[in-house]
């Protein structure tokens, strides 16, 4: 009888070993950075398009405040005069700044995100515009996302927390600054930007593979195999 008890086990020791296995591998991939809690996104933008729609959200990372007021930096290449308030939340407006723009109105509830639009007169001469952000929250508290992105865009406490990007297409062809545009630092004249663009986005996107998931995966095998050699050698035993 304990013949054929211990095979039977042996299967349901292996079971809960893959069980277990998938399981951690599983939370290893959920507790991975977050993505950044400020993000903007104009979708089809390319470099040179004029009065291109940007949305921004942002995230509260507060438990105990809500949003008031977003202050921007502006890229090079936009200048605050390029910028129309565009809508956000109820009672809020914009107030240029001498290297940006402010948002701000009403304290938004505990948890909620802020998100608004702004008007961009003509995007400048470039691959990628970083908008540094200064959020501030009622309680006087303020999060600066105005660290370079990692590739994955994602943030951590190494790594700070990083403004949002916006990555822009090659140029359409035949266009052209408009006339008082602001100079674009590192424009070649002649130069396209963003050739490299859509492949640069699909990579801070995907931010290459994820170690997290990799680390999982590598857990699940070495539980498959531990286990299938731990079920061989006692099935082996048991029929010794």
């Amino acid at each position: 009888m304990s013949r054929i008890n211990r095979p039977r086990t042996g299967r349901r020791s292996y079971a809960a070993t893959v069980v277990a296995a998938v399981t951690l591998a599983a939370s290893i991939a959920l507790t991975s950075p977050a993505s950044a809690h400020v993000q903007v996104e104009a979708e089809g933008a390319r470099a040179l398009d004029k009065n291109v729609s940007l949305r921004f959200t942002a995230a509260t990372e507060s438990d105990t405040a809500g949003i008031s007021a977003l202050e921007v930096i502006l890229p090079d290449g936009i200048a605050p005069a390029d910028i129309t308030y565009a809508g956000g939340p109820e009672g809020w407006k914009l107030t240029p700044t001498a290297g940006g723009y402010t948002v701000s109105g009403p304290e938004m509830a505990v948890g909620q995100p802020a998100a608004y639009a702004v008007t961009v007169r003509q995007l400048p001469y470039l691959k990628s515009l970083a908008f540094k952000t200064l959020q501030t929250y009622g309680d006087g508290r303020v999060d600066r996302w105005v660290e370079p992105a990692k590739p994955s865009g994602a943030h951590d406490a190494k790594h700070g927390k990083p403004a949002p990007v916006l990555v822009l297409a090659p140029a359409a062809p035949g266009a052209k600054p408009a006339a008082g545009a602001t100079a674009s630092a590192g424009a070649v004249p002649g130069e396209i930007p963003g050739a490299s663009s859509r492949a640069g986005a699909s990579e801070e996107k995907s931010g290459g593979a994820n170690p997290a998931l990799i680390i999982g995966f590598v857990v699940v095998v070495v539980a498959l195999v531990g286990g299938m050699w731990w079920f061989r050698r006692r099935g082996g035993a048991s029929r010794a």
